[in-house]
């Protein structure tokens, strides 16, 4: 059974209606931490020991009695962001069937955020889960429900009762950065941008690192258009980036807008969050796309068994993240070739090695040395070859 908010006076949770809060909010990277395993996903190493143990685990509930609620920073109709998220909640449905979902659209980054998240916890949630990073309007309440568990997608703080989760996203970016070098004919990427945030510095950095690794020549002009939905703006960015000599165009939107410019144009792109292939067949290279759902199930699974405790956890290449499967003009050859080192990168390799200069030709990364995860999540600065990302 799923719920959700009724409209305007966050009073009760009611069958069939559906609250939307003023705004669609943005993700926001902040901080990140580094690398170890625990169970399917990836536990950052750099955690204190008194973080690590911070929480035993929760009391177990029934599932017929349990109620998990998600706060949404978008609309499930999104097609991108939110939608991949909404997925995952389609797995916990089926996977548990009895238990209450509920679920609030477009969750405002304002005061509004902590009364909803408040409402959750009034109605009895014993999980509440955020599929963005609110900050202290989550982590406020938190502190006021210690029996409550919450869970933070692209946060930075662990508390007892309060862990977060991301993607490895740029992984998957790389790959498709190798199709993309080997494709381009003019040596010149587009990026689609949002905001200067680490998850488009990662994002746009991974794909022309991978581009330069088999192309050294190439370089990306990305266009930030200060917001993760707006297909007006991305239309006229991705207009702009092919005027300007690019033949293959990426990004990080929640949406296609920017595959409809490069089919109608006659050249390649590659998407983000799901497979959008149907918008632009011929130009559609790949996508990085994200896969919440076993990840969902089994939080919520051990939160009703009681074994649930919070941690930070990066969900990595093919266990959370992939590129999809290759569009129908890629060259087997090329897809080949990427697919070498998606074959390594899950075999232990990380690509993200010095050097590595910054585009004012600064050393950033010295020879030798790799950037581990916990760097790349906090990424804040372009690689050499890029204008347009400070």
């Amino acid at each position: 059974m799923t719920e959700y908010l009724k409209c305007g006076g966050y009073d009760a949770f009611r069958r069939d209606r559906l609250l939307r809060p003023r705004g669609l909010g943005r993700r926001d990277l902040v901080s990140g931490l580094g690398a170890g395993v625990a169970g399917s996903f990836l536990v950052p190493g750099g955690m204190r020991a008194a973080d690590r143990s911070a929480s035993d685990s929760f009391a177990p509930v029934a599932e017929e009695n349990a109620l998990i609620a998600f706060g949404h920073t978008g609309p499930i109709t999104d097609g991108g962001w939110t939608t991949a998220h909404d997925l995952g909640v389609q797995a916990v449905r089926k996977a548990f069937p009895k238990l209450r979902l509920v679920y609030v659209e477009s969750v405002p980054y304002s005061a509004d955020a902590t009364r909803i998240f408040r409402q959750f916890v009034a109605e009895g949630a014993q999980m509440v889960i955020a599929t963005s990073n609110y900050g202290d309007f989550i982590k406020d309440v938190a502190d006021r429900a210690p029996g409550v568990a919450f869970l933070e997608c692209d946060g930075h703080t662990v508390t007892d009762n309060l862990g977060w989760f991301y993607i490895t996203h740029w992984y998957a970016s790389y790959i498709i950065g190798i199709a993309a070098g080997l494709m381009t004919k003019t040596g010149k990427l587009g990026y689609v941008g949002t905001f200067p945030v680490p998850s488009v510095y990662a994002s746009a950095n991974a794909t022309l690192l991978g581009a330069q690794s088999v192309n050294p020549a190439c370089t990306m002009n990305a266009i930030a258009i200060n917001s993760w939905f707006d297909p007006q703006a991305a239309t006229q960015a991705a207009s702009a980036l092919v005027d300007s000599g690019c033949d293959f165009l990426c990004g990080i939107t929640d949406e296609p807008a920017y595959l409809r410019v490069a089919e109608s144009r006659g050249i390649k792109a590659a998407m983000w969050n799901l497979g959008m292939r149907q918008f632009g067949p011929k130009a559609y290279v790949s996508s990085v796309v994200l896969d919440f759902s076993r990840f969902y199930v089994e939080q919520v699974k051990a939160r009703l068994n009681g074994t649930w405790h919070a941690a930070p956890r990066f969900l990595t290449l093919a266990n959370g993240v992939d590129r999809d499967s290759w569009g129908e003009t890629v060259p087997p050859e090329i897809a080949t070739r990427a697919d070498e080192m998606r074959s390594r990168i899950l075999a232990g390799y990380n690509p993200f090695r010095g050097p590595i200069r910054d585009n004012s030709g600064a050393v950033r990364v010295p020879a030798g040395v790799v950037m581990d995860d916990d760097t790349i999540y906090q990424w804040d600065w372009g690689v050499q070859g890029m204008t347009g990302l400070g």
